[in-house]
């Protein structure tokens, strides 16, 4: 175990922010637009979560100096798209920076007209609702339109630098412990 501290004020180091937050797993999703021209565009998160269920929303950082948000952004349409354990060569092209991220990568359109990735595990059709800024983030939040499981496949997570899925435990969970039916009091 490492111990993190503050600096005298109050400062985190990203090293150590880096550090606490990679012990957290997180789901790898690729959200998916298109450019004006009807070129196919994306880039993947880790911070891709669930908001509201009245009405149902979504939610999702990207970081402000993305070079495909601003696109996505104007058509205020986008696709989450849960990547399964047989997608890190997708992930790993739409993570990388560049113009051609689709270069070899299939996609179907979607009723929303944005890419949907093959094989992922489900995919959430979503309109931008609102927009914050946030640090050195975009916090977007997008109103589902339509969602679909896609297949079986296991989610693929991230966790400390590593790719992974999640493994269910055989044993069961811990019996609750029973209410006591009378309570002591002291007067």
């Amino acid at each position: 175990m490492v111990a993190i501290t503050t600096a005298a004020d109050g400062s985190i180091e990203v090293a150590d922010f880096r550090q606490i937050f990679g012990l957290l797993p997180t789901g790898v999703v690729a959200i998916t637009g298109k450019s004006e021209s009807g070129k196919p565009l994306g880039f993947v998160v880790g911070t891709f979560q669930s908001l509201s269920l009245d009405p149902p929303l979504v939610m999702f950082a990207v970081d402000k100096g993305s070079s495909t948000w601003p696109w996505i952004r104007n058509l205020e349409q986008f696709t989450a798209n849960i990547l399964s354990t047989e997608q890190l060569s997708v992930c790993k092209a739409l993570a990388r920076k560049g113009d051609d991220k689709f270069k070899d990568l299939p996609f179907d359109w979607s009723s929303i007209g944005t890419p949907r990735l093959p094989n992922s595990t489900a995919w959430i059709d979503c309109d931008v609702a609102s927009e914050i800024v946030a640090g050195d983030h975009y916090v977007i939040v997008g109103e589902i339109k339509e969602m679909e499981q896609a297949s079986d496949d296991e989610a693929l997570l991230f966790r400390g630098g590593k790719f992974g899925e999640f493994d269910i435990w055989d044993r069961p969970a811990p019996e609750p412990k029973p209410i006591a039916e009378e309570v002591e009091t002291h007067e």
